[in-house]
């Protein structure tokens, strides 16, 4: 059996299509997930670049595109009442329902509903603090323990290179983006193109110029 890990946060609602799509992704593959909570903001940080939705112009485009996936997709979604907001809190109450490790398919369900369903303030403390009696809690979301995992969880995602979420990856390789679900797919069927160099070649490319961030 394979193992994919599933590096998200529920601030991104790329991260919130990809999940609700995976399972029909991963149908017929031997594979068993781990749900990976990140802090998509602190690989934003680490990779000096923006998020989506901190650009204006981008903002809208984003809100606009997500919601034409989700009815193209048939994914219920709808646009939270603010956006973007801070996540810590969601994240955090993500683990606190395992006493160590990764939280389960049902937990971040519930989590990602309440962002991207109903059209209400995410982050809204008696919003979370309803969904958190609706969870079963092993751990206080407040405490260091659940803090460590957090951080441990995204660094080991910048570790690996990740720059973004959704990010899944299995046997090495990294599949970003919602738009990326059916290459995660031919890959675990064993599509042939990737054994044809594709995959190997853009680290061939070379910089023809590079833009001053000064």
């Amino acid at each position: 059996m394979k193992t994919l890990d599933f590096h998200f946060d529920f601030i991104s609602p790329y991260a919130y299509l990809a999940f609700c799509k995976l399972p029909e992704t991963l149908a017929g593959c031997d594979i068993r997930v781990n749900y990976k909570p990140v802090l998509f903001a602190a690989l934003l940080k680490h990779h000096g670049q923006l998020g989506p939705a901190e650009i204006a112009a981008k903002r809208d485009w984003t809100y606009r595109q997500v919601q034409w996936l989700a009815h193209s997709h048939g994914i219920a979604l709808d646009l939270p009442a603010s956006h973007p907001f801070n996540p810590l809190a969601l994240l955090r109450l993500a683990l606190a329902t395992v006493a160590d490790g990764d939280p389960g398919r049902d937990a971040c369900a519930a989590i990602f509903d309440h962002v991207w369903r109903g059209a209400g303030d995410a982050a809204d403390p008696a919003r979370i603090a309803a969904l958190g009696q609706g969870l079963t809690l092993r751990r206080d979301p407040a405490g260091g323990d659940v803090k460590v995992a957090l951080g441990r969880n995204t660094d080991e995602a910048i570790r690996q290179g990740i720059f973004g979420v959704p990010c899944c990856v299995v046997d090495g390789r990294q599949f970003w983006g919602f738009d990326a679900l059916p290459m995660l797919r031919a890959w675990l069927q064993g599509d042939p193109w990737f054994a044809g160099g594709a995959w190997e070649a853009p680290a061939q490319v070379a910089i023809g110029a590079a833009r001053r961030r000064d």
